[in-house]
């Protein structure tokens, strides 16, 4: 039972890994981290991402303008970029890594060492990208609820709010952590179950030496 569940396990580490890669690239570089609702124009809808700044219209579609400096922009865009680099590069090497370590893969069958070290390394970069993922969009969500609440700022001027982006990264960090996590437990699991069998076999060799004892004349 256990050899038959540790292969669906480990591919469903792979899959929800590789999904919350997926919408981690996909997180890099949408333009909704922060939206902003114009009261006096409810025709217009403005949204800000790490590389670009849109304006939604009713009648002329989207049109988005790239950063010009990267200076410029606030310090949580800044490292959001960089972080948001990071875990896409790991989670990448993470999904390389892993992908060799499944017992379905034929390369290094008589290798299970290695594999299992290829599939903990594995593991253990996807949390470090699904970490690296959550920390930007979570600093651009307090950064944004800071200012949505500053009573310095006149209740007239309009407020930036949360982006359909912040979301999706979230629920890619939480995907990259939930895969590493599944990986990293069929080691686990792995280890403990030979260690009963080679238990059980020490046990049994120790009954028949008895036996044998026994019965000699």
């Amino acid at each position: 039972m256990a050899l038959v569940y540790q292969p669906v396990m480990q591919l469903s580490g792979i899959l929800v890994s590789l999904l919350g890669w997926v919408l981690s690239c996909l997180t890099t570089y949408l333009p909704q981290w922060k939206n902003l609702n114009l009261e006096l124009n409810e025709l217009e809808i403005w949204t800000m991402g790490l590389w670009q700044a849109c304006v939604v219209q009713e009648e002329g579609g989207m049109q988005c303008k790239d950063f010009d400096s990267f200076l410029a922009l606030p310090p949580e865009l800044r490292i959001s970029r960089i972080l948001m680099f990071f875990s896409n590069g790991s989670g990448l090497l993470g999904l390389l890594l892993s992908g060799f370590g499944l017992d379905c893969m034929k390369i290094g069958e008589r290798q299970q060492e290695q594999k299992k070290r290829l599939l903990l390394f594995g593991g253990m970069l996807f949390w470090i990208s699904g970490i690296t993922a959550i920390v930007p969009v979570s600093w651009v969500a307090h950064s944004t609820v800071q200012e949505f609440w500053d009573e310095n700022i006149p209740d007239i001027v309009p407020r930036w709010d949360f982006g359909e982006a912040l979301f999706v990264g979230w629920l890619a960090g939480f995907c990259l952590v939930l895969g590493g996590s599944l990986l990293n437990c069929t080691i686990c699991s792995t280890d403990v179950h030979s260690s009963s069998v080679h238990y059980a076999v020490a046990e049994q060799q120790d009954q028949c030496q008895r036996l044998e004892t026994e019965t000699r004349p």
